[in-house]
């Protein structure tokens, strides 16, 4: 219900995200620096509010991000209105990214906490695989709604929804969410508490080889996946050769739903035909980054669809995959705080990624930028085999440990291949 409520919010305005922003007057550039300021505000605020999930709670990280993501939002419909200077989009993307922290490590360290305390014997990646065919499905409504709405209205009204939906979970979580098998620890002095656990979490994280190697792959992806999926909006409008149909816009979004629902379904599949999890993690990463290769390459509508298709689907197989080898390398404490750690990495990417791609459309088109972002991306294979390389006992998949964290043994007498 989390990922639903929360996704289909999202998920109204990722078909039209770009419109919106380059109807308020933005240039490529200067949208996709907004985009870099939201994912800013995402690596100053990824640890902080980790830290309020390992101690406050993870319930009430989640209200937080739910209430500051309601009233960022609003303030964007502001700014789109009075078609305001770029310094307060940049401050109100900030706010975005504050929000968005909330919710990154906090809602799937409750998870995963709750399903070691009622002794969960089935697999990981079936249960981050089938929360992600409901948060396809939301996606895929959402997307497709948002764009239906946008047509017949204005690309500000599914904005306006996004915040009312976000203030309903509020009210749902408030009631219906509770922090199972984990014990809100706030201490005295919150200061030196948070100085402890981000010490801690670097050294159980950021320390520890296969962690440390699987974050810096986020580096390189993080960004490119953010502008890919945003830039599709003009660049689908482009090759369709009509600027005003934002359904259009809305079917990119909702292809790319339609794959995270296929994906989230054959992921523990992809597991089985693998002994290791970085080898499937490496075969997706060099078949999506040649797909975004192509998706600039070959400038034809149809052509870039199916790429598309191929590209969301891909990346949406990799992700429960990953999450369940991250999960099974870090200790439940510091978990909220390390997995948001992660995706400071990934954000990371985006701050300098993102005004990077979108000055190359600028420049040269939207075309280039994604053969530029595949160079990006390609960075990324030798760290996850970097990562593949030490081994770690979460890598293997002959087993699947009840709890993330107790991972399965290598089998005896591996080489590691």
């Amino acid at each position: 219900m989390l990922l639903l409520g929360n996704t289909l919010a999202q998920a109204l305005i990722w078909g039209i995200n770009t419109i919106f922003l380059l109807d308020a007057g933005l240039s490529n550039l200067e949208a996709f620096a907004a985009n870099a300021f939201f994912t800013a505000g995402m690596v100053i605020f990824e640890v902080p509010t980790g830290v309020v999930a390992d101690t406050i709670g993870r319930r009430a990280s989640y209200l937080l991000g739910t209430i500051t993501l309601s009233a960022a939002t609003l303030a964007y419909v502001g700014l789109w209105h009075w078609h305001a200077a770029f310094w307060l989009w940049a401050l109100a993307s900030i706010a975005l990214g504050l929000g968005f922290t909330f919710f990154s490590g906090a809602v799937e360290a409750w998870l995963i906490d709750a399903l070691a305390a009622v002794d969960f014997t089935g697999t990981v990646e079936s249960v981050f695989g089938r929360g992600q065919v409901v948060g396809g499905a939301a996606m895929l409504v959402g997307s497709l709604g948002g764009g239906v709405i946008a047509q017949h209205t204005s690309v500000g009204v599914p904005f306006v929804l996004r915040a009312a939906i976000l203030a309903v979970m509020f009210l749902f979580a408030s009631v219906v969410m509770h922090d199972i098998g984990f014990t809100p620890d706030p201490r005295g002095r919150p200061l030196a508490e948070m100085r402890h656990i981000v010490a801690t979490s670097v050294d159980l994280g950021w320390r520890v080889p296969a962690v440390k190697w699987l974050m810096v792959e986020s580096l390189f992806t993080g960004g490119v996946a953010i502008y890919a999926f945003y830039a599709l909006q003009p660049y689908l409008l482009e090759l369709y050769g009509d600027p005003h149909a934002y359904q259009v816009a809305g079917l990119a979004a909702a292809i790319v739903a339609g794959a995270q629902i296929l994906g989230g379904l054959i992921a523990p599949r992809v597991r089985r035909l693998v002994h290791r999890r970085t080898s499937a993690l490496a075969a997706i990463s060099a078949l999506g980054t040649l797909a975004l290769a192509l998706m600039g390459l070959l400038q034809s509508f149809w052509v870039v669809i199916t790429l598309v298709s191929l590209w969301g689907l891909l990346w949406a197989a990799a992700m429960p995959i990953r999450q369940t080898y991250l999960n099974g390398l870090i200790p439940s404490k510091q978990r909220a705080t390390i997995l948001s750690f992660d995706s400071l990495m990934g954000s990371s990417g985006g701050v300098w990624g993102q005004p990077v791609l979108g000055k190359s459309a600028d420049v040269w088109g939207y075309g280039p930028s994604y053969v530029v972002g595949a160079a990006i991306s390609a960075l990324a294979l030798p760290a996850l085999l970097l990562s593949r390389r030490q081994n770690a006992p979460a890598d293997w998949v002959m087993t699947s440990p009840t709890a993330p964290g107790v991972a399965p043994t290598a089998p005896a007498g591996s080489d590691g291949a």
